[in-house]
């Protein structure tokens, strides 16, 4: 088979739908998302400005495989996230789009996210000189199984996100409270604003934890940003309610917060009629990761950082 691998910095209408099409055939067959959630939120809004997307096509034009390469971390390097369609898998188009981004790039701390554990990603990693460097759980619960009892607290308030009015301190808070993470502590509020345009966004599911409400000197110290995750959306698996983000001050860590809002937020999934919720957490974070086994979930699988190894 003839494929031609060619780089732009911009996508057409026509090959974004074609691409999230691919995407939702691979994850039909893996049931399992083959992009991240900032790739297909990106493509669903005309293409992420700072990313290069690689594509692979036929001698016909139709694209067989797709690279998201995003070099914008100076810091940590380049990442790219890579899916074929499943009728032309085992053809070495995972393995040409790598490696036309390594030419590309030219950066030896290039990064590839897998998600799901496939043996198939694990094998073309290792082909091609990845290191697996990082792990990052899924983790679900029933929400048909009871929750704990929440022990309020009287000094506080736990009210709805409210747009046009919230960003600001948000984007604030969610800085401090993410100084170290490599995705969620850097958005920006253009990155809130696209989250917010989606259809699956409700403000009602946003919940803010504050100290002296309705005053000039509220202050925000914590959040729990839940959302609708599946569906049509092309992720592999029906409805389900999401931790999205849980976000606590520094200052409040270690005060029961954490787990007031995260039932407080299941409470409110569970509401919207939900058989089950789900959340991502790195597996190296066995705070969080006690945390969310005290309120009923485990672990269900996991997606795989790999680094490129010295030659």
């Amino acid at each position: 088979m003839s494929i031609t691998i060619s780089a732009l910095a911009h996508l057409t209408p026509e090959q974004t739908q074609e691409i999230t099409q691919l995407a939702f055939a691979a994850a039909a067959v893996d049931e399992m998302a083959p992009l991240s959630e900032h790739v297909l939120i990106h493509l669903n809004h005309g293409g992420d400005e700072a990313a290069e997307h690689l594509i692979a096509n036929d001698a016909a034009g139709k694209i067989l495989g797709y690279l998201h390469l995003d070099q914008t971390d100076i810091v940590a390097g380049p990442v790219v996230e890579v899916v074929v369609h499943p009728d032309f898998r085992n053809q070495g188009i995972g393995r040409g789009l790598i490696e036309f981004a390594i030419s590309k790039s030219n950066d030896s701390r290039m990064r590839l996210w897998a998600h799901g554990e496939l043996a198939s990603a694990y094998s073309l990693a290792a082909t091609l000189g990845f290191a697996k460097t990082r792990e990052l759980w899924q983790m679900r619960r029933s929400l048909f199984a009871p929750l704990p009892k929440s022990i309020e607290n009287p000094n506080l308030t736990i009210r709805p996100f409210q747009v046009g009015k919230d960003e600001s301190a948000w984007l604030a808070l969610n800085s401090k409270v993410f100084t170290d993470h490599p995705e969620q502590g850097r958005m920006s509020l253009a990155d809130l604003k696209v989250r917010m345009s989606e259809s699956w966004f409700d403000p009602a599911g946003f919940l803010i934890a504050a100290t002296a409400s309705g005053t000039a000197t509220e202050t925000m110290i914590g959040y729990h940003w839940t959302k609708i995750h599946g569906g049509p959306g092309g992720h592999g698996h029906s409805e389900m309610g999401e931790i999205y983000v849980l976000g606590i001050a520094p200052d409040q860590r270690g005060t029961g917060l954490a787990k007031l809002l995260s039932i407080k937020g299941l409470e409110y999934l569970r509401g919207k009629g939900l058989p089950a919720a789900m959340l991502y957490v790195d597996a190296n974070n066995q705070a969080a990761i006690s945390l969310y086994e005290s309120l009923g979930f485990a672990h269900w699988d996991t997606d795989v950082m790999f680094r490129k190894s010295p030659a």
